[in-house]
């Protein structure tokens, strides 16, 4: 009857309903598994990529700090001597496994080790300033002191004038002592700290710390300075550890004087730099 009429196709259609929600049961647990495959699939291969990107991006931004900081008098020491160097460093980035919150002790534990070039003495950066030094490696991590542990010091000089000195930590997370300025000396608050390079461990011009507060006593010869890091010290997740020391390139005096600023370069970021 069903094959040679339509009387039956009422109660196909009713048995379709009836049957519907077996047939939703059965597939739902291989649609399930299909959709939450996909998600995971989706998932993973965001958070690779993101993971990349957030590298990159660290590197980048370890660069341009020093470069910011240093490019302009460079170029212009570079042209005076018509010979020209530029300072090219390898970064690894690396992530943070454990840290320490003691006031007499600021140490973290980062994942890079012996096998991937980290040594002792190493300068660590996290994407806004300096972090610290690797103090001790293993073979699958690695132990950094921070620039505020009580017994750290860390050569800088004043980003505005040049004057020279030696930050202390202060054993707190945003505080760095800078105990051997006079009272005369010109020192402002805001003040931007980079490292001088002078104590043969830091490379000069990475971003350190700004002056924070300046207290004078003129009972007293020296000044008591104190300045804030720039990086995130109590809340560093990824850093950057500078694995080799800068490597020296020869430019000719041709490619000297396609590097000097102009007047309206002094304003500008009309700098060419060198791949």
């Amino acid at each position: 009857m069903d094959h040679k009429s339509s009387r039956l196709e009422g109660i196909r259609s009713f048995l379709s309903v009836v049957v519907h929600p077996v047939q939703f049961l059965v597939s739902l647990p291989l649609a399930i598994t299909n959709q939450t495959f996909q998600l995971f699939v989706s998932y993973k291969t965001l958070k690779e990529e993101n993971n990349a990107l957030k590298q990159e991006v660290n590197v980048r931004t370890a660069g341009l700090m020093k470069l910011q900081t240093l490019e302009k008098d460079n170029i212009r020491l570079r042209a005076f001597m018509h010979k020209s160097q530029e300072i090219a460093e390898e970064v690894l980035p690396a992530e943070l496994i454990r840290a320490t919150h003691f006031p007499y002790k600021h140490v973290i534990l980062v994942d890079k080790g012996t096998p991937l070039g980290v040594k002792k003495q190493q300068l660590v950066l996290d994407t806004n300033g300096v972090v610290g030094q690797v103090v001790r490696v293993h073979p699958l991590s690695a132990e950094v002191m921070l620039i505020t542990d009580p017994s750290h010091g860390i050569a800088v000089e004043i980003s505005r004038n040049g004057l020279r000195t030696v930050a202390f930590g202060s054993g707190i997370y945003n505080q760095l002592n800078l105990p051997f300025l006079p009272n005369d000396a010109d020192v402002r608050e805001g003040d931007l700290l980079i490292t001088s390079g002078l104590d043969g461990t830091f490379a000069r011009g990475y971003p350190v710390a700004r002056i924070k507060t300046i207290q004078e006593d003129q009972s007293k010869p020296l000044a008591d300075i104190m300045a804030e890091p720039i990086a995130q010290l109590d809340k560093i997740r990824d850093i950057l550890i500078i694995t080799s020391k800068p490597k020296i390139i020869e430019l000719t005096d041709s490619e000297v004087t396609e590097k000097i600023p102009t007047e309206s370069d002094d304003h500008t970021n009309g700098v060419k730099k060198r791949n």
